[in-house]
Parts: C-alpha cells; structure tokens; sequence
C-alpha cells in the first residue's frame, strides 16, 4: 500500500468516542491544600440540585422560585387587564369564554443567595476515638455545599462564629470567589465560648433578602434562645436548614472508668464516674436533643442530627434528595 493509500485508510478509520462524564466546572485547589475537599464526591453530587422550600429574591434570573412575578414557563394565575398591561400577554382564549380582558402572570425565576453560619467554638474541636472532630465534618459540609451552588449558579457566604462573628464573606457566585471560601475554613481554629445565638440573630437584620441559612452547630447553647434566634431568622422569610452536630460519644456516653471531664469552652473541669452518673446523662441529652428538635420544627426549618461518625456524602445526598420539588410541584 502506497502513502496515498495508507493516508486513505487512516482517514477513513473513525475515532471511538469516549464515554461522557460530568466534568467539574471549576479547577479545584490542590487536593492536599484542602483536606476537606474530594473531587469525586463532588462530581457524584452535582447531580443534584439545591433547591430552596421557599421563594427566593435574588439578583439574577436563576432556577429558583421568586415571589415576584416575571417570565418563565411555570403559569402563576390569571389578573384583570389594567390600561398599560403589555397586550401581547392577553389570553383571548379567556376572552373568549368571559368577554373580559385577563392577563396570564407567570412564576419569575430568580437565583438562590445561601449563608453557611459555622460554629467554631472550643467543643466543635471534640473528637472521640477515630472520629474527625466535628470542625472538620462542618468543613466538608460548608465546602461541599458552597461548591455545588456556585457550581449551579448560586451564590454562597459564610458566617463563622465563636463568641462572637469573626470572619465573615458576603455572599458571591463568582467561582473565585470560592478560594476565599475555602482558605477561611481552612483557617478556623475552635475556640472560646459560643456567640451562634447573637450571631443568628446578626444575620437575621445583616442579610436582607430571603435566603437558605445553613446552621453547622453543636447546638451547646440555651436551646430557648436558640429558638428565639430561629424565630428572628423565620420571620425575615428565610430558608433555615439545622446540621445538629454530634460526637457519637456524646449522645451514647460510653466510659467504663473514672474520668476528668474538661468543658472545650470555659475550660471547668469535673471528675466524675461515669457508672453513677450514666442514667442522668442519657436523659438530659435525650430531653435536650428532643428540645431542639422542637425549636426548628416550630419555625418549619429543616432539622438533621447528624454524628462525626457518618459519611458526609450519605447526609449531603439525603439532604439534596428530600427537597427535591415533588413531581408536578412548583
């Protein structure tokens, strides 16, 4: 065979495709910068979308429900005809059966502004056994999440508390702007007393339009004020989802000896056997566990506990997939 006809059979030899996979939009810091960070887990959950319970006001169009009306394909109602109203959006059908002028208004789409608010305080550094300690579990929960959001178009921000806020990102949807993200959390270090309550409470009146709040707490606060805060927070029309966080050992309280027990926030210490004490332990966690429960529930807002032994992917995934808008919801 001649060049000619080597060059012929080459040409005519077609290139298999190769199988399509979702490719990660953005170019990812360095895996061992961000520890917190897995590229598979991402790209396995960008599958699913983050979808807000309530309407949302955002900046740009989005994909998300929006009080306002606009334009979109989701019909909302229909409105008497005023002098002025745009008359290419006349419905003649209904003139037809009413002899009256309406006006077809539909849902406006609009994009989601999210708030991750951390608790980094002294007992968000427990771990037991194996365990991460809860800061780390919060930091791949906020990194993952902000990342799916920007990733569909969303905005994402970050509160991070300890006796006080003190380190704060304003929401953004620039896909930069997820490296600032990423290095305050990679940042925190817990310390001190909590301060989630003022700081519930700070963006409740900071952040003026609705949005997804996304509380990563211990909840080792007074689970009244607590509601209280999460009251604050409902009646501004957000979108509260809690992430209850818990060592195991801290709900199963599993010692066999005499130990000294040191409070991560105030640093007081007890010596205590475990035996004696064992019986009141599990009732106070229960009843305060039950208690907070109560406080999201009596404001609507999405409450998961959630212990440092559990896979974060698993807890993301059933998170995203329970709000997923039922079939022909809205």
């Amino acid at each position: 065979m001649g060049r000619a006809g080597i060059r012929s059979h080459l040409r005519s030899i077609r290139t298999p495709t190769p199988t399509p996979t979702r490719p990660l939009p953005f170019i990812l810091p360095p895996p061992v910068k961000y520890d917190f960070l897995d590229s598979a887990v991402l790209s396995r959950l960008g599958a699913l979308p983050i979808e807000a319970r309530l309407a949302m006001i955002g900046n740009v169009a989005g994909k998300h429900r929006s009080p306002h009306r606009g334009s979109s394909v989701e019909f909302a109602e229909y409105r008497k005809y005023v002098p002025g109203d745009d008359t290419r959006r006349l419905d003649w059908k209904a003139y037809a059966r009413s002899d009256r002028h309406y006006i077809k208004e539909f849902e406006a789409d609009t994009n989601l502004r999210a708030y991750f608010v951390v608790d980094c305080s002294g007992s968000m550094k427990y771990a037991s056994g194996e365990h991460d300690q809860k800061i780390q579990f919060a930091r791949k929960f906020a990194a993952t999440m902000a990342y799916l959001l920007v990733d569909q178009g969303d905005s994402a921000g970050l509160s991070c508390c300890d006796e006080s806020i003190h380190l704060e990102l304003p929401p953004s949807r620039r896909p930069a702007h997820l490296q600032n993200f990423f290095d305050v959390l990679s940042t925190l270090e817990p310390k001190g007393e909590t301060g989630l309550v003022d700081a519930l409470h700070t963006v409740a009146e900071k952040v003026g339009q609705r949005a997804l709040i996304f509380i990563i707490s211990d909840l080792f606060c007074d689970p009244q004020s607590f509601g209280d805060a999460l009251q604050h927070l409902r009646y501004r029309k957000h979108d509260v989802a809690v992430f209850h966080l818990m060592d195991p050992q801290e709900i199963n309280f599993d010692f066999t000896r005499p130990y000294r027990f040191v409070d991560l926030e105030d640093n007081t210490t007890i010596v205590a056997e475990p035996n004696l004490i064992a019986e009141e332990y599990d009732q106070a966690i229960r009843e305060f566990l039950a208690t907070v429960e109560t406080k999201c529930h009596d404001v609507h807002a999405d409450y998961h506990l959630v212990t440092s032994d559990q896979n974060y992917e698993e807890v993301l995934r059933d998170f995203l997939t329970t709000r997923l808008p039922k079939k022909g919801a809205r």
